[in-house]
């Protein structure tokens, strides 16, 4: 007899099943269902809780942070100047991160159990149910554990006095990428940037997953040929 393929039960928690579609799951995490409502992750209530994210949290967690390590910058002998010149290129910088990360990291190919598991988790999901409000932004944890590296960098990239203020510049970026990128899911932008960004990050979404990696801002796409060549033009969802 031949097996029938494995097949996702959406009824059920999902996170332990999609490792089991193996090579089908490429295909599958790319056919989005457009509904506000999404799947259960773990049968664990705890577990369930930490996949959650209210948008509001993550200014309200990492802007003080940020503040913080201006402060650390300028009280390690940076004039004021100099550490808004730093924030402006940890801004830059993470402008490269946000698209080398959602390039190279969240769209990954997997095929394993584990490595389908795990990428469903980091991004997976949000291509799978786009509008699922609650699991658009990061959690708080998942930053810190990645925040770790990247703070590492820059302090071996720059001084001990510009560190600081350069990773709060880095991390003001992502703050704005997390909110901009509930924006262009969840907001109604009618004209101007927004309204490009928008039609920019759904063709992404909806018609080639394999460009347009940038989320605000396009430019890296450019640099880097990623840019679409056509894009959608219905912003309605």
């Amino acid at each position: 007899m031949v097996s029938k393929p494995f097949a996702v039960d959406l009824n059920k928690p999902i996170v332990f099943q999609v490792g089991h579609l193996g090579e089908a799951y490429e295909k599958w995490v790319h056919q989005p269902i457009v509904t506000k409502d999404g799947p259960r992750f773990f049968a664990n209530d705890f577990c369930e809780l930490l996949t959650r994210t209210k948008w509001w949290v993550i200014p309200l967690v990492w802007l003080p942070v940020v503040c913080w390590l201006v402060c650390i910058s300028t009280q390690r002998g940076l004039t004021p100047t100099e550490a808004a010149l730093a924030v402006v290129g940890g801004i830059f910088i993470w402008t490269l991160l946000e698209y080398c990360l959602h390039r190279f990291l969240f769209h990954i190919k997997t095929r394993s159990y584990w490595g389908n598991t795990f990428h469903y988790l980091l991004h997976g999901c949000h291509h799978k149910h786009p509008l699922d409000a609650l699991r658009l932004v990061f959690p708080p944890a998942a930053t810190a554990i990645l925040c770790a590296p990247v703070w590492t960098m820059f302090k071996l990239l720059s001084s001990p006095s510009t560190a600081p203020a350069l990773f709060g510049g880095g991390l003001l970026g992502y703050v704005t990428y997390d909110c901009t990128h509930y924006y262009l899911h969840h907001g109604k932008p009618s004209k101007g940037y927004g309204q490009i960004l928008k039609r920019y990050h759904l063709n992404h979404h909806f018609k080639v997953q394999n460009k347009g990696f940038g989320i605000t801002s396009s430019i890296w796409d450019h640099v880097f040929g990623t840019f679409p060549a056509t894009q959608v033009s219905d912003i309605s969802r």
